[in-house]
């Protein structure tokens, strides 16, 4: 699990509860369910407009997914990872890959195909399109997410605009000047919080996803060719080191 999405969710709503505690916990005072189910529905709404329901269907699971889940090797784990399969297969061939253990099962599917003697040019086709694939899969959610942060605050301001006429249309009646006051305000508040609690953070965490997949999986993409065409471990190290930021390649370079 991703911490800071943990962190972050109990604190936000945490900061939320406890100014409501120190008005007096009347929650409430803060709960209209006409303004939620307007804010929920026409967000929802103006979502499937903009995007297919079976990319909406495939983005949701994944926006959640990743918002908890963004565990991933850095540059430096997968050099180092490589460096040893590199070594297992200039001691004992291709045919040992069969044993080596990772977790990363796109890396077990490039050693799984040179294990199984796939042409180069299988390999690399059929990595690059999986590659591709995944990272469509999640760009689909970051743009969901980030479409819901925009009409949330939207809907909010209809909301709003909704809640004024309804007073002005009954300035004669002051029972409905309260409810109709709700409706303008809290709409407001539940259209903020959806957008800026929940939506854009996952979307901005499905974009650092998607950068982090992006060159992991291309790294691994050349790291498998390397090892295909039975290069040397300190090859395909000085190989993938090109992929470390600057400021990283002394340091790694020391330590190596």
């Amino acid at each position: 699990m991703d911490l800071a999405t943990g962190i972050g969710l109990v604190a936000g709503i945490g900061t939320l509860v406890g100014v409501i505690m120190l008005d007096g916990g009347n929650f409430g005072a803060y709960f209209d369910s006409k303004g939620f189910v307007l804010v929920i529905c026409g967000t929802v709404a103006s979502t499937m407009i903009r995007f297919p329901l079976a990319t909406m269907i495939q983005g949701l699971p994944i926006g959640v997914r990743y918002a908890f889940q963004m565990k991933s090797e850095t540059p430096r784990d997968l050099i180092d990872e490589f460096s040893r399969i590199a070594e297992v297969v200039r001691q004992s061939g291709p045919i040992a890959l069969e044993n080596v253990q990772t977790e990363n099962t796109f890396l077990a599917q490039g050693l799984r195909y040179i294990a199984d003697g796939y042409d180069k040019e299988f390999i690399r086709e059929t990595l690059e399109k999986d590659r591709d694939n995944f990272l469509q899969r999640v760009d689909a959610g970051q743009k969901i997410y980030r479409q819901m942060g925009d009409a949330a605050p939207a809907w909010g301001m209809i909301g709003t605009i909704l809640g004024i006429v309804i007073m002005l249309a009954n300035m004669n009646d002051p029972a409905k000047l309260g409810p109709a006051m709700s409706i303008a305000l809290l709409t407001t508040l539940y259209g903020a919080l959806i957008a800026n609690l929940f939506c854009l953070p996952i979307a901005d965490k499905l974009q650092l996803k998607f950068e982090d997949e992006d060159i992991s999986r291309s790294m691994i993409i050349d790291g498998i060719l390397q090892i295909r065409d039975s290069r040397s471990p300190a090859i395909v190290r000085e190989m993938l080191v090109a992929y470390l930021p600057d400021q990283h390649r002394e340091a790694y370079a020391a330590e190596a």
